[in-house]
């Protein structure tokens, strides 16, 4: 197994291993290490059933079941399949999602650490993912913004990416709100964290999936939100993974600021996704 770092500032490729190298204990020991230290982990075109992908996520963790019953695999509760796919006239899973810059289920009191991809049917011209270093985000933040946001509380919601479902129709904005308020509280998570393993601080929370923080006026909230979105639309700072067929990609959901980009009309994308909890 050789391994590579793919940017400065984030991921690391591993290469020439197989499945088969993957559970070795000793080979997914320098896997669980790599991620720790560089955020993100690109295995490209490991051929793996779903089964073995399940068991390769419990080699990190727990895998958790799809929230959502009609996007799960049909035969494997823990995997979310996203695609722009339709066969027998149903959706093969859910399409457009996470098109956006965000840090995985951010807007929930404890998201599990891990997330894991697999591309299944992936396009090479579009449909590709961008991903950021949260802890490279807040050290290219300006010192005010630094000084101004330690020991901050952000309220962090998915109500404003919060899609609206037939139940729905008929409801004034305020009303939906509310509804969403009800349904999915906010909740608080500070802005600036250090992780564990790296010993660096980082930034938590997006945009998309922040409300507000805790103390600023509404200006203070826009020209704080407007600061992250130009740093993450830095693309000297981004890595743009092109997929290619059974591509593993990994990542620490804390600390990995990602978005899914367009998929090019006529073209097919299905990636399988599982959400991994730690297993301590």
């Amino acid at each position: 197994m050789r391994i590579s770092d793919i940017t400065p500032f984030i991921g690391a490729e591993l290469a020439d291993t197989t499945y088969a190298d993957l559970i070795q204990p000793d080979v997914f020991a320098e896997l669980v290490r790599v991620l720790r230290e560089r955020e993100l982990v690109v295995v490209r075109g490991l051929e793996l059933t779903p089964r073995q992908q399940i068991n390769l996520a419990s080699c990190l963790g727990r895998p958790v079941p799809f929230v959502i019953e009609k996007y799960r695999h049909p035969e494997f509760i823990e995997i979310m399949i996203s695609s722009n796919e339709v066969k027998n006239n149903k959706p093969v899973g859910v399409a457009r999602v996470g098109n956006f810059w965000h840090q995985d289920s951010s807007f929930i009191a404890n998201p599990a650490p891990y997330t894991m991809l697999h591309g299944v049917t992936v396009p090479s011209t579009s449909g590709h993912t961008l991903l950021a270093n949260a802890a490279d985000v807040y050290d290219r933040m300006p010192r005010e913004w630094q000084e101004k946001i330690e020991g901050r509380i952000g309220l962090a919601s998915v109500a404003k990416r919060l899609r609206i479902r037939p139940e729905h129709v008929g409801l004034s904005v305020a009303e939906f709100r509310a509804l969403a308020d009800i349904e999915h509280p906010k909740v608080e998570h500070p802005l600036v964290r250090v992780d564990p393993f790296t010993k660096r601080k980082y930034l938590y929370g997006s945009p998309e999936y922040l409300d507000s923080v805790i103390g600023f006026d509404a200006n203070e909230n826009e020209a704080f939100f407007a600061v992250i979105n130009s740093l993450l639309r830095d693309e000297e700072h981004v890595y743009t993974h092109r997929w290619t067929r059974n591509d593993l990609v990994i990542w620490k959901t804390a600390t990995t600021y990602h978005a899914a980009t367009e998929v090019e009309p006529g073209a097919a994308r299905t990636v399988h996704r599982i959400s991994i909890e730690s297993a301590d």
